[in-house]
């Protein structure tokens, strides 16, 4: 594929005419039903590829149809570009010129000054909505983050869901707003200078309301993914089938704007092709880009730390952008809470953090006791631009019985601690929605599905798939609309006492990040990292030019002495979270330090500290 056509679904061609395209080589005949404004039954051409073509007049904006197969099964477009009744329901006829946008002067933002924020539509604001998003784009532009990551907008059934159910990939789900309510927002936050990333599923289609097997071979019974049938990438047919998922990330990076994708779960992509359908998909991207004058990146989610996924294709790589670390959260995550059941299993050892802060990975090739296996490999040829790391998201807080956040499992103190080591990283940061004031309100799994027999072997999909953790809370109803309900974020907690210390916190971190040139560039070359085992210090030592830091992070949970290697000069203190603006206990370290090559300092219990070279005079 060489460039966006738009060549699949209705597309609106003006006065009154709209061409209709649909692959459907399991049908021996196609037609396309208007029900609305006016009904008509028109037959469509086949060719020889099993694609079925036709120019209907008498069709405006917001008409309603449905292909008829065979004379006998009705269903919507598989390139539908809006479902307003449902997954069930009959297309709708779409005119993207219709949107006026206002974002002309937005070229994207350089990949290393990306600082990522996650948002989950449905329970960001109490409306539930694209629209309601836009009024807090000036709260999160005064955070500092940059760039907006939007779970999965894609059509799934009913009002309530994570996302990643969805069956038609190219409708805007109707309950947040449709396509205009989504334009509008990304053009409302490139005006806050917001880049916009989207979460795509490349892996799977969710089960109700997935008809794309009635018209072709979009799925293959050769392999299986936790959530069903695997996507027919390699398979007869596959052509076709890249076809309509290439096609729909060209439609979002080009019809609403988008300035990267999220690739969810890629190890659940079967493919064994010559040519991956990851790298196929990639360089169209990049190609697509280059023609709209645009920076745009592709981000990929995988836990197979494989890093040819991110190598340059000369290399051999898939060529994508950047992709999620688990490995950087899980060793975080393990220090600050202890937990070692299920995958982390494989954690707690403070030098599993400093080697994910050298390589990005903590497994490169070592044995797994979790896996039973060796797993991953070396980031040879990787950049730290390429990594996005975290200390929660939507997977590491939803994906636990009860979707507690890390604000209801550890306390205050180390949550400064975790954002410190996340944003003072050398990799791009991304936090979920709600993390820096420390929401407190879960963030559970929820669904809406009509077919109560499907409502229930997701109750039990969930409890099975807790039982490596040995949780012992009882998991909650995905069905419930309390699920939903109580997974809101409150964000007026922000303004309100240690909330607002936290928040505070996470503006200054950041600040410093863009400030100090050590720290602005993702970087693992200028980066020296120590773990001192016994005491519980990881010591990051990070330079640029003549600028020059030293970070040093506590998970002690008593007050500790330390010697460390700080490099003989003159140091300020710029950032101490155990001091008491920042609720801490108060801190031992001078606002200056004088070094011989080493400095002793006594560290206050789960803290960070950031020292910055002071200039000669």
């Amino acid at each position: 594929m060489n460039k966006y056509d738009a060549s699949l679904g209705a597309i609106y061609l003006g006065d009154g005419c709209c061409r209709f395209r649909v692959w459907a080589p399991r049908a021996d005949s196609v037609a396309v039903h208007i029900i609305e404004p006016r009904e008509q039954l028109i037959p469509l051409t086949r060719n020889e590829r099993g694609y079925f073509c036709g120019t209907v007049t008498g069709v405006e904006p917001d008409s309603l149809y449905f292909y008829l197969l065979d004379g006998e099964k009705k269903r919507p477009d598989p390139a539908s570009r809006y479902q307003p009744q449902g997954v069930h329901g009959p297309s709708q006829v779409v005119d993207p010129r219709a949107f006026t946008w206002s974002d002309g002067c937005w070229f994207g933002l350089a990949q290393p000054d990306l600082i990522f924020y996650e948002i989950h539509v449905g329970t960001f604001t109490p409306e539930g909505t694209f629209e309601a998003v836009i009024p807090y784009l000036d709260e999160l532009k005064e955070l500092g983050v940059n760039a907006i990551e939007l779970m999965p907008v894609a059509q799934f059934p009913g009002k309530r869901n994570w996302g990643y159910d969805g069956v038609y990939p190219f409708a805007v789900q109707n309950s947040y707003g449709g396509p205009e309510g989504l334009k509008r927002l990304v053009d409302a936050c490139h005006k806050w200078g917001l880049a916009v990333f989207l979460d795509v599923v490349y892996n799977h289609l969710g089960p109700e309301g997935n008809y794309l097997g009635d018209f072709a071979p979009y799925f293959t019974d050769r392999y299986r993914t936790p959530w069903g049938p695997a996507i027919n990438f390699d398979g007869p047919g596959s052509d076709e089938v890249r076809h309509y998922f290439i096609e729909n990330a060209l439609y979002w990076i080009t019809e609403f704007h988008m300035d990267g994708l999220r690739l969810d779960a890629i190890h659940a992509i079967m493919d064994k092709a010559a040519l991956p359908f990851l790298e196929e998909l990639a360089a169209a991207v990049h190609r697509q880009a280059e023609r709209l004058g645009r920076r745009v990146y592709v981000i990929a989610e995988s836990d197979l730390n494989d890093a040819g996924v991110i190598r340059p294709r000369a290399a051999g790589g898939y060529g994508l952008d950047a992709q999620w670390s688990d490995d950087f959260h899980h060793a975080l995550h393990a220090l600050l809470t202890g937990e070692r059941r299920g995958y982390y299993r494989d954690f707690g050892r403070l030098e599993q953090l400093a080697k994910a802060f050298r390589e990005g990975y903590v497994y490169t090739g070592q044995y797994s006791a979790y896996r039973n296996r060796r797993h991953g490999n070396a980031t040879h040829l990787c950049s730290a631009r390429q990594f996005v790391v975290f200390a929660q998201n939507h997977d590491q807080v939803g994906n636990r019985a009860c979707g507690e956040r890390l604000s209801a499992l550890v306390p205050f103190s180390d949550l400064k601690l975790a954002a410190g080591v996340v944003l003072l990283s050398p990799y791009l940061p991304l936090l979920f929605m709600g993390e820096e004031y420390g929401e407190m309100a879960p963030f559970q799994y929820f669904t809406s599905h009509s077919d109560p027999e499907l409502a229930e072997a997701v109750r039990k999909g969930r409890r099975e798939e807790f039982a490596a953790f040995e949780w012992e809370d009882e998991v909650p109803d995905p069905q419930d609309e309390a699920t939903f309900l109580c997974s809101r974020i409150n964000r007026e907690l922000r303004r309100q006492g240690h909330h607002l210390v936290l928040y505070n916190f996470y503006q200054q971190l950041i600040r410093l990040r863009r400030e100090l040139p050590a720290l602005a560039e993702p970087d693992r070359e200028n980066m020296e990292v120590r773990a001192y085992e016994q005491e519980q210090v990881l010591f990051v030592r990070r330079w640029n030019g003549d600028n020059e830091v030293c970070l040093v992070f506590s998970f002690n949970d008593a007050e500790t002495t330390v010697v460390l290697p700080v490099p003989v000069g003159r140091w300020r203190k710029r950032l101490d979270a155990a001091e008491e603006r920042w609720l801490g206990g108060g801190s031992a370290v001078p606002a200056t330090l004088e070094s011989q090559g080493e400095i002793p300092l006594v560290l206050s219990p789960k803290t960070c500290l950031l020292l910055e070279r002071a200039e000669e005079e």
